[in-house]
């Protein structure tokens, strides 16, 4: 169950990490907006990811 929970965002992480290396290949000048673009769009994804791990725990009744 918290596999699965982690699984996804960290695809999502990785999928949102090329575009941003692509972005940067693509336009040289805009790197240190899509670094701060990339850092938001990861940070976002990881609390989705702690959600799940939380929410999965407490469905267990564990907490």
């Amino acid at each position: 169950m918290y596999g699965l929970a982690v699984t996804a965002p960290a695809i999502a992480i990785g999928w949102v990490g090329s575009k941003a290396t692509e972005s940067t290949a693509r336009q040289p000048e805009m790197a240190g907006r899509i670094f701060t673009v990339f850092i938001l769009s990861a940070a976002f994804v990881e609390a989705l990811a702690l959600l799940g791990f939380v929410l999965g725990i407490l469905v267990q009744g564990k907490l």
